[in-house]
């Protein structure tokens, strides 16, 4: 059970706590795709890195957004989540219009077409990945708190606000959170 007592479920969050070394997870807010007894699946939203989707991936001319770093899983693959569910065949849904996944070919027809814009979709190179019970194990030993906020609507901010915010979001003594020093020793 999480630091607030909700249960991590496909469409909620998980929002790292402040002192977290883990470099891939360091403030980090974690986008949950799916959560079973057989593991997690899930995208690290607020993890931006220097390349583009040209810069690993052909055919989608005029269409160069930025990639983010999903997780330290299988980062020489692509994941993607976008709000286009119901459009792209083989998409998975999240949490209301968001959706991750799909044909990726059915993208790049939506983006040549200006159906798609870098608003609508997001890039990320590698996932976060949990196997059985061990993401249980992590929220007893509170690294995580779960959160269920509008995941949509905290993308539209800036990556480097992210956790910030959803740690506004979630409220009560977790917003003291974003006041804590990166590294303790400086507090």
């Amino acid at each position: 059970m999480s630091l607030n007592n909700i249960i991590p479920t496909a469409g909620k969050m998980l929002i790292s706590e402040p002192f977290l070394k883990d470099l891939y997870f360091r403030r980090s807010v974690v986008m949950l795709a799916e959560h079973n007894e057989e593991g997690s699946f899930g995208l690290v939203l607020n993890k931006p890195i220097e390349s583009r989707l040209n810069d690993i991936i052909e055919g989608f001319d005029n269409f160069n957004p930025r990639l983010y770093l999903g997780g330290p899983v299988q980062t020489d693959a692509l994941f993607f989540i976008h709000k286009f569910g119901k459009l792209i065949e083989g998409s998975l849904p999240v949490q209301g219009d968001l959706s991750w996944g799909g044909k990726i070919d059915q993208i790049k027809e939506l983006m040549g077409s200006g159906v798609i814009s870098e608003d609508d979709i997001r890039f990320f190179i590698g996932y976060a990945g949990w196997s059985a019970d061990q993401l249980n194990q992590e929220l007893e030993r509170n690294s995580w708190i779960v959160s269920e906020s509008d995941m949509q609507k905290l993308m539209e901010h800036d990556a480097s606000e992210m956790w910030e915010k959803a740690l506004d979001e979630v409220g009560g003594k977790f917003r003291e959170w974003k006041n804590y020093p990166s590294d303790p020793i400086m507090n």
